[in-house]
């Protein structure tokens, strides 16, 4: 896009991505097209009761990049605040993916308060292809843990990866 890093595009996708899905690597393969750089920034939120720790999910996001062949992406897990992140990461665009109406309410209010924290980083959405908008991570631990096929909503290897944790946990339902 260009050669002079002082005007490169850098964007942050942030997420939890306990597990990726399918709609976060629709998301980031699209959103790697609009800048020079995409950094997926894997954070912590104690309220979503990740399955996954950080490192995993970080290990997850970076495998699930590499089969994408996408050569603009990299990885960063940060545990601060998303704007104070992007910051330090020289980025200029926040990109976030948007599934339905209630998500848009809720992010158009953080990139309302993300504006106020830092008006110099633009906040960019983009719609989830329609195939892929019912796709949450919560509801595909749900279906798992209730023995549930969600070979629909991730990759072979993060399947395989939901499945491995539930039965280390003990909580394998009939799959």
């Amino acid at each position: 896009m260009t050669d002079n890093p002082a005007s490169a595009r850098i964007g942050v996708y942030p997420g939890t991505f306990d597990p990726i899905t399918l709609g976060h690597a629709d998301i980031i393969r699209r959103g790697a097209k609009l800048v020079d750089r995409l950094i997926i920034g894997v954070t912590t939120n104690p309220s979503k009761n990740p399955m996954f720790t950080p490192d995993e999910r970080m290990a997850m996001v970076g495998r699930e990049v590499a089969d994408m062949g996408i050569e603009n992406v990299e990885v960063v897990g940060f545990n601060a605040l998303l704007m104070k992140f992007a910051r330090k990461q020289n980025a200029n665009v926040i990109l976030r993916g948007l599934r339905a109406v209630a998500d848009f309410e809720y992010e158009y209010q953080m990139a309302g308060m993300n504006q106020q924290l830092d008006p110099e980083i633009e906040t960019v959405f983009l719609m989830a292809d329609v195939s892929l908008q019912p796709i949450a991570s919560k509801l595909v631990k749900e279906i798992a843990l209730f023995g549930g096929d969600i070979a629909k909503f991730v990759s072979p290897s993060v399947r395989d990866d939901v499945i491995a944790r539930i039965a280390q946990r003990g909580q394998l339902g009939d799959y």
